[in-house]
């Protein structure tokens, strides 16, 4: 597979439906069976596979958002993607995302991580 703008964006659109609609098969599609999954750039808790992955998509069940991704770069087998999230009901919220995605060879992502940012999150270590 060559990975470029299109196949990333085509991607995250099955992420995001897969996501909103709950569909916890659709790991199986999205990732290469032995994926790391980091949700922050620091997480001492990184996700492994499909059980741990699909463990974590079921926290967001029944949420309602919106969300816009553009590639930001694509470079070989590595991807990094801006996206913006905003969480509707029963809590709103928002947040700007990136996500470094590295694609297998069947276009599955093989490692995720994500720089989550929300509004008022200090910049600064003071």
């Amino acid at each position: 597979m060559v990975v470029d703008r299109e196949s990333v964006l085509q991607w995250v659109a099955a992420y995001e439906d897969a996501w909103r609609s709950g569909d916890d098969g659709a790991v199986e599609r999205l990732f290469t069976s032995d994926a790391r999954y980091a949700r922050s750039p620091y997480d001492p808790d990184e996700l492994h596979g499909h059980a741990a992955i699909r463990g974590f998509w079921l926290v967001d069940e029944d949420a309602t958002f919106a969300v816009t991704a553009e590639p930001l770069a694509v470079e070989g087998d590595v991807a990094v993607v801006r996206l913006e999230v905003r969480y509707l009901e029963p809590e709103a919220q928002e947040y700007r995302d990136l996500w470094v995605l590295r694609f297998a060879p069947d276009g599955r992502v093989a490692d995720f991580e994500e720089w989550a940012y929300w509004p008022g999150k200090a910049w600064t270590a003071s």
